[in-house]
């Protein structure tokens, strides 16, 4: 059992003003495993004070040195990449293979890149020849609150916590407490980098405790928030009293077009994406959308790549995928695979309960559903779960049509062979991100969506500027 009650405040661990312990628990044995504290307003207060005291400092010391201070975390981060691992398999149960392949490179990738896009980054830039002593000056928001998710821990704490430093923000991050060890540990590199005392803070918490008192905090200018699209509307609420910015990330249902002449290996890669990390990605291409002429082919290989998709412990090697995070997420996955078959959803693989040879563990069978229609609740609700629907369309406008058909926006897809198809598709579906014939986005690129997919931007130069403010000024002289 691992114990992590303290809090890291104004550059040191300490003990929680009240005793709260709470449990996490191993996804893959339902066994606690670690125990940490959940923080109350005393420790929201110590820690956004230490932020806003250290702001001043951190705003104007030179950005080479923010810089180099990010370098040093990168350089530790990749030191520290298998106890980084062990943490997030053990804390959410991704498969240790995929905790170092991806989860943890996840983290070192956007550094990297938020390194790169910082080297010419210009906080101070004149407006433009047509008005000669305008400049437009680029300044830390200020004191800002880092509430992030469990499903893909270290991706996110270094899309928030990165530009804010590079951008001179001071910060309280809150961490989930389904998946905090591995924030715990960033505190220990982000410390062992050398940034000074108060500009990084972290208190575990739930939402409606240090979410709610970091959302609500006079001292706060600034929520950026990852999770559900009904957690992002609270919390657009309560910080709406204090007119924070507020930086939102939410949910997904992705639609993966799949057109006749797409590449053979369309449909396989298309299973694969939605099932990647468990199902338990926001951009997860959950709704397969197949021209009819390839349409019962298609099936046919969904069916197969579902079949053939391990399920297992996180613990162990190889290119399975793991259980989901908790109980009530297992629950509620089981409850959206029994709507589907209420529904009149097509079970092709899959299906209620646990794979074989699983008796304990969130473990949930991956599922396939064929011919569904865009208003069963399988096609409209993020599962959040190894589940995929499929249906038919037989013109690219329908195909159109049935994608945009959602209160979501945040990453479409499509594969095809026709670059002409493909360009006008990207243009035409509504969100943030279009990944077109298994090509991932490029890298600094921006991650966010549109619609209840939310509307952040994080990554590279467009993350950063997140956590600026735009200051017009005239009359400046040369």
């Amino acid at each position: 059992m691992i114990f992590k009650r303290d809090f890291y405040i104004n550059g040191k661990w300490v003990a929680p003003a009240a005793a709260r312990d709470h449990q996490v628990i191993d996804p893959s044995t339902e066994e606690p495993c670690a125990v940490i504290s959940l923080g109350d307003a005393a420790d929201t207060n110590a820690a956004v004070a230490a932020a806003k005291a250290a702001l001043p400092g951190w705003a104007l010391i030179d950005p080479a040195e923010r810089l180099a201070c990010v370098e040093r975390i990168l350089t530790i981060y990749r030191d520290r990449a298998e106890d980084m691992a062990q943490a997030i398999s053990l804390e959410m149960g991704a498969p240790i293979d995929l905790a170092r392949g991806s989860q943890v490179e996840a983290g070192a990738s956007h550094i990297q890149n938020f390194i790169t896009a910082f080297r010419d980054f210009q906080f101070l830039r004149p407006l433009g020849p047509h008005a000669p002593g305008a400049m437009i000056a680029m300044e830390p928001v200020g004191v800002v609150g880092l509430i992030t998710p469990w499903n893909w821990p270290m991706n996110q704490v270094t899309l928030k916590v990165i530009p804010a430093l590079l951008a001179g923000c001071t910060m309280v991050l809150k961490p989930s407490e389904e998946s905090p060890l591995s924030s715990l540990l960033f505190a220990e590199i982000v410390d062992a980098a050398g940034v000074p005392a108060g500009v990084f803070n972290l208190v575990n918490g739930d939402g409606m405790g240090v979410g709610t008192q970091l959302s609500t905090h006079p001292d706060v200018e600034m929520i950026s928030f990852t999770g559900s699209t009904r957690a992002g509307i609270a919390i657009s609420k309560a910080a709406a009293d204090t007119l924070k910015r507020v930086c939102l990330e939410l949910g997904g249902k992705g639609a993966n077009l799949i057109f006749a002449d797409a590449d053979d290996k369309a449909v396989q890669r298309g299973v694969r994406h939605c099932f990647n990390n468990s199902g338990q990605s926001c951009n997860a291409p959950t709704r397969m959308l197949v021209e009819r002429s390839i349409y019962d082919r298609a099936v046919a290989i969904a069916r197969e790549t579902a079949e053939a998709t391990r399920v297992g412990p996180a613990s162990e090697p190889g290119r399975h995928i793991g259980p989901v995070v908790n109980k009530s997420q297992y629950e509620k996955i089981q409850g959206l695979i029994e709507k589907g078959i209420a529904e009149g959803a097509r079970l092709v693989a899959g299906g209620p309960g646990r794979p074989d040879g699983l008796n304990r563990g969130f473990f949930v069978r991956p599922t396939v559903f064929a011919d569904c229609t865009p208003d069963m609740t399988i096609m409209r609700e993020e599962i959040f779960g190894p589940v995929l629907s499929i249906m038919p369309f037989d013109t690219e406008e329908e195909a159109l049509r049935i994608a945009n058909d959602t209160p979501y926006g945040l990453t479409n897809y499509v594969q095809t062979q026709d670059g002409a198809r493909r360009n006008r598709l990207a243009r035409l579906l509504k969100s943030g991100m279009v990944e077109m014939n298994g090509q991932s986005r490029g890298a600094g690129s921006p991650f966010g969506g549109v619609k209840a997919s939310g509307r952040a931007r994080e990554g590279g130069h467009w993350g950063i500027e997140e956590f600026l403010d735009v200051k017009s000024i005239s009359g400046w002289s040369d």
